[in-house]
């Protein structure tokens, strides 16, 4: 499924189960609650915490969906297409750091 179709389907859902979108801040603030939850399972599953019972069985997939849903609700609400938008920031990133992380010592 590419970004169009996801925007759409994301559209469809809204309109059939959530009545209507969350105005703009209300989203930036659930998509900071859904961040929130991705950071939690990666500091205790991948970094140095340690991971409490009760959070061993979320499931990081789930989680970082939720976030990819939010987000659209945002660009849906905002009028931005986001295949457009990756492609230009793509463009971007490739003008950009064309050569930056393969001339980075640190990298290597």
């Amino acid at each position: 499924m590419d970004l169009k179709e996801l925007q759409v389907k994301v559209d469809d859902w809204i309109r059939e189960h959530g009545v209507r979108y969350f105005n703009e801040l209300t989203n930036m603030a659930i998509l900071t609650e859904e961040v929130g939850e991705v950071a939690r399972i990666i500091s205790r599953r991948y970094g140095e915490q340690s991971e409490k019972e009760s959070d061993k069985n979320k499931d990081l997939s789930d989680e970082l969906a939720d976030v990819l849903f939010v987000l659209i609700c945002i660009a849906n609400q905002t009028g931005i297409n986001l295949d457009d938008a990756m492609k230009k920031n793509f463009d971007k990133k490739t003008r950009r750091d064309a050569k930056r992380h393969i001339e980075n010592d640190k990298l290597k």
